[in-house]
């Protein structure tokens, strides 16, 4: 059966939100290559850092080690993420997770990548979450396997909200599942958007009580 999207791409096709070439995608290559990338840093306090590493200062703060962000959620990266979660436009998934790979040369051969479950109430809505569809593409691309990993418990939605609510809101949120599939490994965990930091932080802590050996996490834009 064919997604709403798709029949609707063929009477109006997606027109890039660069430069309005009917391309059927949101952001043309082009475009998308010409987006600001987010320097190398510590996703917590910006300082510089090597392969996007965390800090020392603030390591002890988090259970990341790594996180790899594309661009600022600011100008096409933004509306592109706003088209994808809020318009229905599920292409938008693909051009991000273009984006995203050529960020995956920082992560060694052996990693799992692992998507943040969106909230069922927002997948029903959607009819599809953005975030593993993400981690499907870029494992597809990187030739790396992914699993669902975490489930998410209850409604939660971090969208205005502080970091200290964000951090409140997350109070057990998450749970790991498909143990086995998490114990010894590095798990790299998938995103489009980066706030406070409190939702990956809160995954990825999860992830280390299951056993992970470590856990990163790559992201398309940062707030």
């Amino acid at each position: 059966m064919l997604h709403i999207e798709q029949i609707i791409s063929v009477i109006a096709p997606h027109t890039c939100l660069g430069c309005s070439a009917e391309e059927n995608v949101l952001l043309c290559e082009s475009c998308i290559e010409s987006i600001a990338l987010v320097p190398s840093r510590c996703y917590r306090c910006k300082a510089v850092t090597h392969d996007y590493a965390v800090c020392k200062p603030c390591a002890a703060a988090t259970p990341l080690r790594q996180v790899a962000v594309y661009t600022h959620h600011q100008g096409m990266a933004k509306e592109l993420v706003h088209r994808t979660k809020y318009e229905r436009a599920q292409s938008g998934t693909r051009e991000m997770a273009v984006a995203m790979t050529t960020l995956m040369s920082l992560f060694d051969a052996n990693v799992v990548l692992a998507h943040i479950p969106t909230a069922s109430s927002r997948v029903r809505t959607r009819g599809y979450d953005h975030a593993r569809l993400l981690a499907k593409y870029i494992a597809r691309h990187q030739k790396l396997p992914t699993a669902t990993l975490l489930a998410r418990i209850g409604q939660a939605h971090q969208v205005g909200s502080n970091r200290a609510q964000r951090v409140k809101q997350l109070e057990g949120a998450f749970r790991p599942v498909r143990e086995a599939q998490i114990r010894g490994k590095h798990i790299v965990l998938v995103d489009d958007v980066l706030t406070s930091g409190a939702t990956l932080e809160t995954a990825a802590r999860v992830l280390k009580h299951a056993g992970a050996k470590r856990v990163s996490a790559i992201v398309f834009a940062q707030a």
